[in-house]
């Protein structure tokens, strides 16, 4: 819509009569910024009664473009390996899961990527790190 009123109104410039307005200089466009997602914190939850810790990645809002995929990540301070993500498709959250371990220090990150504009442009937002010892 911006686009469309910018077009419009550069074309009223360029049909002025001499003496009208002067042109002025165009504006820089900014960039498309696409959609908000919240990382929530990780905390303890009860699956299937074992205590895991998870952390979730949410859609939130959205500048015209839409949401494609989130992404969760957990990190155990000093546990092996590179931790765990989980995808979430479309508008649905990220959540992954990671066993429970008293006492530990939790880092989730997050990523949510939406595709706006035509021809379409992916954005992608990075989110957190948030850190919790449970």
């Amino acid at each position: 819509m911006v686009r469309i009123l910018t077009l419009l109104a550069a074309c009223a410039l360029a049909w002025a009569p001499a003496g009208g307005p002067a042109a002025a200089p165009a504006a820089a466009q900014p960039a498309p910024t696409g959609c908000a997602y919240e990382l929530a914190a990780p905390r303890v939850v009860d699956v299937s009664g074992t205590d895991m810790v998870t952390a979730t990645v949410t859609t939130r809002a959205c500048d015209g473009a839409v949401t494609y995929q989130t992404v969760a990540c957990l990190q155990e301070a000093g546990g092996p390996g590179a931790g765990k993500c989980a995808t979430g498709n479309g508008i649905l959250p990220a959540q992954v899961f990671t066993p429970y371990r008293p006492g530990a220090a939790y880092t989730a990150t997050g990523r949510g990527c939406a595709s706006k504009g035509n021809p379409p442009q992916k954005i992608c937002t990075e989110t957190g790190p948030l850190t919790a010892t449970l």
